[in-house]
């Protein structure tokens, strides 16, 4: 099947017809939906499908003449999305995947090695709030009886969701598909204006973290509470909002709050607590733990100023992930030069390169550099470029 009649096949799963942004939430329907579409795809291929505990999927495409269970070449993606999020992001991977192991099979290649085509569960955290959840859970990063008591913001927790998907919680563990995980190629829409080729490789991931910013205040009436006399959370919290994009300009790194619940959340009431949720990236960790220090001592600072309080919780962190040196140079002669660029957006492939996994990333151009938004975009023949490029590098690893 050609990688368009694949992308076809999918897109319209999840998708808000009118704002043309997808809901993909872990375990929802549509994303159950979606799991099941790529299931069908393994089983007309004939791949052998293993899955986890949690519900991370690989689809071995094993050598005729050695069927043993033995390491293989996995690559593939994710294809849960962020709340009204892009096409490309997650299942731009595991379409190109498997029409990159169409390509090999239509020019009569046997591998070697096994090779593996993974659809790795809740990479985006926008249902539980933790990024690359199902990765985490299978590297061991994240023990099982933390991510099952995580919730949604409907109150759910994840144990209850897995039920409700059908998959028994208790199964949850570090996840036996990484034993068989040789190395790991992932393929991924590049999230910025960085690449200006068609195809490039990632040389490594900024580092990251989710914090929680909690301001609590004293709730009181919007009418006849005098300015003087206010505790408002919310002036310490839009103080804070514009001192994280302050620090992050001066730091060259990125600072995001993206996500905000109010309590009691009423139009005529001064808020008694303002959640939010900071999003920072820098190209080190020095600069990282720099910028949420400078963010941090000016919004107690202000707390201070405006009688409210301050708690600060890491909700994840990760550190940075340089891809190997030498699986990086190799997938670069492979594809006759292909430029090498870092990117400040996390993925499973920086999860299971922290684990210990060798470890690549290939990137598809993104000409206008928006991402985690209906208007995220790959062009056709680039995307054709991607599936071309995967299935060389694949090649060459599997020979």
């Amino acid at each position: 099947m050609s990688f368009e009649s694949l992308w076809a096949s999918q897109s319209a799963i999840g998708r808000d017809p009118d704002t043309g942004g997808y809901r993909r939430g872990g375990w929802t329907p549509t994303e159950r939906e979606a799991t099941h579409w790529f299931t069908d795809q393994c089983a007309a291929r004939n791949l052998t499908l293993e899955s986890d505990g949690i519900g991370n999927l690989i689809a071995w495409w094993n050598p005729p003449q050695d069927p043993a269970f033995r390491p293989g070449i996995v690559t593939g993606s994710h294809l849960d999305s962020v709340i009204d999020g892009g096409a490309f992001d997650g299942p731009l991977g595991v379409v190109s995947a498997l029409a990159a192991v169409d390509v090999l099979r239509a020019e009569g290649f046997v591998p070697s090695v096994p090779i593996g085509i993974g659809a790795f569960v809740e990479e985006e955290g926008s249902r539980f709030g933790m990024p690359c959840l199902g990765s985490r859970v299978a590297a061991g990063v994240l023990p099982p009886e933390k991510a099952l008591g995580l919730t949604d913001r409907a109150g759910v927790t994840l144990a209850a969701a897995l039920e409700e998907a059908g998959i028994d919680p208790a199964g949850v563990a570090r996840s036996p598909l990484l034993e068989r995980m040789g190395t790991f190629v992932e393929l991924h829409v590049e999230q910025g204006r960085g690449l200006t080729a068609p195809v490039g490789v990632a040389s490594s991931i900024w580092p990251h973290g989710r914090y929680r910013f909690t301001f609590r205040g004293e709730a009181n009436h919007a009418g006849t509470t005098l300015m003087e006399d206010r505790h408002d959370p919310m002036l310490t919290y839009a103080m804070t909002a514009l001192a994280a994009n302050k620090q992050a300009r001066l730091a060259g790194a990125r600072a995001t709050f993206g996500r905000l619940s109010v309590e009691p959340n009423g139009t005529n009431a001064v808020p008694s607590q303002v959640t939010a949720w900071l999003d920072a990236r820098a190209a080190d960790d020095a600069t990282l733990q720099s910028l949420l220090a400078a963010i941090t001592k000016q919004a107690t600072e202000r707390a201070e100023r405006d009688g409210t309080t301050l708690d600060v919780v890491p909700e994840s962190v990760s550190p940075v992930v340089d891809f190997p040196t030498g699986l990086r140079d190799r997938l670069v002669d492979v594809l006759d030069g292909a430029p090498v660029l870092p990117t400040g957006a996390g993925h499973d492939a920086g999860v299971f390169s922290a684990a210990g996994i060798p470890t690549a990333m290939l990137f598809v151009r993104n000409p206008t550099g928006i991402s985690h938004s209906p208007a995220e975009f790959a062009e056709p023949d680039d995307c054709l470029a991607g599936v071309d490029a995967l299935a060389a590098v694949l090649k060459d690893l599997a020979t």
